[in-house]
Order: C-alpha cells, then structure tokens, then sequence
C-alpha cells in the first residue's frame, strides 16, 4: 500500500508540473521551448527528491544535497501549482458568473474584456512568482528560521516557590536525513537562551531511521546540564516508525528521564507540580497507547499537574479538565501555508499551534523544531518554546 501511495503521489506532482509548466509558459511568453524547460525542470526536481531518498546509502554524502535541490525544485513547482489554481478557481467562478448573467439577460456575449485580461495575466503571473518562491525560501532558509517562544501559563495550585518555573519544550526534531548535527548544535543554543529550569522533549526525536539515534542521545546529554531538573521526554509516533525501543533506551541512557505513561514530581523543599508523560495515540495499533490514569497514579493526586503527550488531539480523550496544561508537538503548525493553514481544517478539533482552553485545561502546542515530508517551513517557523508557570 505504501508503494501505491507514492505512486499515486507522484503521479499527482507529474501533472501539477505539467500544469504549472503550461500556464507559466503562457503568463510569461516562454514559448514552446521555454515550457519544455521548466516542465524538466520540475521533473528533474522530483527525480532527485524521491531518488536520493531512496538511493542515499549507495549516493553517501551526495544523497543529502541532491535531496535538497529537489526538495527546493519540487516545492517551487507544488506551491506555484497551489497558488494558481486558486487564481484559476477566481477566474473560473468570474466565468461562470458572467455565463449566468448573460442568460439571464438574454444578450449577446460582449467582446473580451482587455482590462480584466490584463489582471487575470498579473494575478497569474503573481501566483507562480511568489509560490516559485516561497518554496525555494522554505527550503534554503525557513526550516533554519527558528523562533524562541515565551509563553506565560497560569497553572493554579503551583507552590509559591515554583513562580516563574521555566520549561522550555523542544518537539519533533525529526533527526534524519536532512536534520543532523548542524541542528543538534542549534537546538542547544536556542534552549540555552530560554535559561530552563526543566527541558521536556515530546516526541517525534527521529524522522524514520534509527541510525541517527545516537544524534539524539548526544543531544540529551549536552541538554542537561542546561537545566537543574534535567530532561524528560515521550515518544511520538516517528519515534515507533524508527524502533521506539531503541529510542527509549538511548534517551534512558543520556539521562532522559522517559516518561512512559508515567509521573513524577518537580520541586523543592517549599513544594511541587506534577509532571507526567504518556505514549503516543499511534501505539494503539500495538495494543498499548496512551494510559493517563498510569501516569497520574504515579504522583500525589493533590499536585497540579503538568502532561506531556505527543499528539494535542489527546487533550480531548481525558486530559482537559484533569490536568492544568498539556505540551503537545505533531502538527508542526501546518509547516507550509501560503496565506491560509490547511492543517486549522483537516486536524482534529483544529488544534494546530499555540495556546487554546478547554474544560478549565490548557493545551499549547509547538510548531516543531524539525520537518517531516518536505524540508521546508514557509510561514510556520521551527519553534522551541520557553513556558513560565505561574499560580496567578
């Protein structure tokens, strides 16, 4: 079934490239030729970027690069293509609206129209330039353009020493072919700026391939020392793709401690919160999952109560009402939007990115440090999240 996917898939971006090639050859007055080119062009895109991937054992350090420049090419063309069918949506209900018109007044068709050309031409033209370039952008630069979030959060019940306890939440790094050490070294400096006292990873550490798990494990243990209460993490389901048990044990290893549906308290002499971690949804199909009343058996039941669970639509299976806040990642904040997000209506319950409410429960959710799919963020930049706890 997986290899059907892709074939279909691909499919799909052979067309959108044949569409996009087409319409900029008319836009731009490319002439056969010039359509001819970009159609390659875009082809040469997809070649590279589902071949690298496939081939990167055989390519070695070649794979990485030439991924890259299809991703890049790739994205320029699905962007373009995505930009323009909504122009060609506008023109096709400006038609229709006319053709209704014109029946109704029963009047011959007037001649063209040259002003409305001439904007259809621009509004065209528009599209391909700025979705062309909003995907170059997103994979050279957007998915480095990272962003330090503070975010206060009212956790009532939180022991008056513990005001303005610090995490900083650091989700979905992906470690995988286009995610390595160039941003092992930027994850620790940007949560060495939110000065944390606890770091919580919550999932999806690895994109698909367990051979850069060791990434991860120098990651957590140049994290710790960063933070006096050290690190805790859960797994998303990228991490069971790639072999949640060896996951686990190289995080148990680095120090983690790996809250597998399971609690512990935070805090000092002068009191503490609880915080507590669950597997993802996606282990179900395993038979274990998510066990909340585990975790929260774990802790004293009078604490207020801090959860880590990978996936923010858990929040409505038991959490809201039960506990003050909830950190989730998965969503990646749609990763690629191009004036409105898709992931707002397609998600569940549209819980995409930052803070929302429910049941007097608090759920924020992280935009992800890393990619999955395209390399690429275009207007949803990577975040770590600093969040201050406060009783007021």
């Amino acid at each position: 079934m997986f290899i059907a996917f892709l074939l279909v898939l691909f499919t799909a971006l052979v067309a959108l490239n044949v569409y996009v090639a087409k319409r900029a050859a008319r836009v731009f007055g490319l002439g056969v030729r010039g359509r001819r080119a970009l159609l390659a062009t875009g082809l040469l895109g997809l070649v590279l970027l589902f071949g690298a991937r496939a081939a990167g054992a055989q390519l070695g350090d070649l794979a990485r690069p030439l991924a890259l420049l299809g991703a890049g090419l790739s994205l320029a063309m699905l962007l373009a293509g995505a930009m323009l069918l909504h122009v060609d949506a506008l023109r096709a209900v400006g038609w229709l609206t006319r053709r209704v018109r014109r029946s109704k007044e029963a009047a011959a068709p007037p001649a063209r129209d040259g002003r409305r050309d001439f904007i259809e031409q621009v509004a065209s033209g528009a599209a391909l330039t700025v979705g062309g370039t909003a995907g170059l952008w997103g994979v050279a630069f957007g998915r480095h353009d990272y962003a330090l979030e503070e975010v206060v959060v009212r956790l009532p019940g939180l022991p008056r020493s513990l005001e303005g306890f610090t995490l900083a939440q650091l989700s979905d790094i992906h470690f995988g072919t286009f995610v390595g050490e160039t941003q092992r070294q930027d994850a620790l400096e940007f949560v060495g700026r939110a000065r944390p006292d606890l770091i919580v990873l919550t999932g999806d550490l690895i994109d698909h391939d367990a051979r850069y798990v060791p990434l991860l494990g120098h990651l957590v243990e140049d994290l710790r020392p960063l933070a006096r209460f050290g690190v805790a993490a859960i797994p998303g389901n990228h991490d069971h793709y790639a072999g949640v048990d060896q996951v686990l044990a190289t995080l148990r290893r680095a120090g983690a401690d790996v809250l597998l549906n399971a609690g512990k308290s935070i805090g000092d002499a002068g009191g503490a919160f609880a915080l507590v971690g669950v597997d993802d949804r996606w282990a179900r199909r395993g038979g274990a999952g998510p066990d909340l009343e585990r975790a929260l058996a774990m802790v004293p039941p009078d604490l207020p109560r801090v959860l880590l669970a990978h996936q923010p639509a858990y929040f409505r299976e038991g959490p809201a009402g039960r506990v003050g806040l909830q950190l989730s990642g998965h969503t990646h904040g749609g990763q690629i939007s191009l004036g409105w997000n898709p992931a707002e209506v397609v998600l569940p319950y549209g819980y995409v990115r930052g803070l929302y409410t429910h049941e007097g429960s608090q759920l924020y959710v992280n935009r992800g440090f890393g990619t999955a799919g395209p390399p690429a963020r275009v207007a949803s930049a990577p975040e770590i999240t600093k969040l201050v706890l406060t009783a007021g």
